[in-house]
């Protein structure tokens, strides 16, 4: 982490050509190369938009974090670390790809494939339950990414239904990893958290040390929600969900299948070491009946049909993604470069060392 230190104080950090762009195929990369178009997401950092690269017309989703905020929350050694989960070039089919990201005196910006086929968890409020086929089918593209993830000791640790999208063909795409997480610890009283209270472990309510068992904990409530309509735990009062959480014994209906009865209770388990996936971790959930029908290296290939189409139009076609983002001014401040004057030293060599491409970014399609 020497990369902290470095050169801290110098002003001339302040102009965009000394930042250590890291093993960079677009080092010139700015803010102008893009039309900013929609908003279509939004985090505590930040905002996701959809934009479109004047140099070919390619369609990206950029996530734009301001520095301003991750440093007053005193995130910035979150967001590095994470940053190099990204350098350890992850590829899969189920994950959202980097292109490249760059900074400029106030923001960082991250250029991801743009995936348009809208929130699984969209087109479960339309259809309130998906038929247990379409589930398993979802749920195992997940557990390969998440299986991906963990073989690469990374915890995702965020699994959450705003982060669980379809592409344009229906399969799944999972985002937000190694991009700056919300902060998921309870801060301050138990009733504040940031993230997704229904989704949460008994370990992390309990602040106790987690590990990848909790993305297991996560991909139950996931699979519970799809089969059952509502998260397992479920109430509108908070501190009632919270006490469900950690102390009321699961619930499970005679309407789904005995696999699925019994792969939910192996994954919500609420003794982390007895919770399904803590012997092999994604080799555990792969054995379980529940999945006997996946043939796991078709469903990598994608070689398994999509159990539905989202039927997008094109890049432009933002009908799967919610109003509530689409109708959003875009800010003028997002495209332009900010005058470095007005920038501080200490902001910029806080993020000496963040914007990265991969090396091969030239060479895709």
């Amino acid at each position: 982490m020497d990369h902290f230190h470095n050169n801290r104080g110098n002003s001339s950090m302040s102009k965009q050509s000394d930042i250590n762009l890291g093993p960079s195929a677009n080092p010139f990369a700015k803010p102008t190369d893009f039309d900013f178009l929609k908003v279509i997401g939004k985090g505590s950092f930040g905002k996701v938009l959809v934009a479109k690269r004047k140099s070919d017309g390619r369609f990206y989703a950029i996530k734009v974090l301001q520095k301003k905020m991750i440093l007053k929350k005193n995130e910035q050694r979150n967001i590095m670390v994470e940053r190099n989960v990204l350098l350890k070039n992850l590829k899969h089919p189920f994950l959202v790809g980097l292109h490249y990201s760059f900074q400029t005196t106030e923001k960082l910006y991250f250029v991801l494939d743009y995936v348009n086929g809208g929130e699984l968890f969209f087109h479960l409020q339309q259809e309130h339950t998906f038929p247990e086929p379409r589930a398993r089918f979802y749920a195992s593209e997940v557990a390969s990414a998440i299986g991906y993830l963990h073989s690469l000791n990374i915890v995702y640790r965020d699994l959450k239904p705003e982060n669980i999208l379809l592409d344009s063909q229906g399969h799944i795409v999972l985002t937000d990893f190694g991009l700056c997480k919300e902060v998921i610890e309870p801060t301050g009283t138990t009733s504040t958290f940031c993230g997704t209270p229904e989704y949460l472990a008994p370990e992390v309510l309990r602040k106790h040390p987690y590990d990848r068992t909790v993305d297991w904990w996560c991909f139950g409530a996931v699979l519970y929600e799809m089969l059952l309509g509502l998260p397992p735990f479920y109430s509108r009062n908070v501190a009632e969900m919270y006490d469900n959480i950690l102390h009321k014994p699961l619930h499970l209906p005679m309407s789904i299948s005995t696999a699925a009865r019994d792969i939910l209770t192996g994954l919500l388990q609420k003794d982390q070491k007895r919770r399904l996936g803590a012997q092999a971790d994604f080799l555990d959930v792969k054995k379980h009946a529940f999945f006997s029908s996946i043939a796991w290296e078709d469903l990598y290939n994608k070689r398994i049909p999509t159990p539905y189409n989202p039927n997008v139009a094109g890049p432009a076609d933002l009908r799967h993604i919610d109003p509530e983002f689409t109708q959003e001014i875009v800010p003028n401040s997002v495209g332009r470069i900010p005058d470095s004057t007005i920038n501080s030293p200490t902001a910029t060599s806080a993020f000496l060392g963040f914007s990265y491409a991969t090396t091969d970014d030239h060479l895709r399609n």
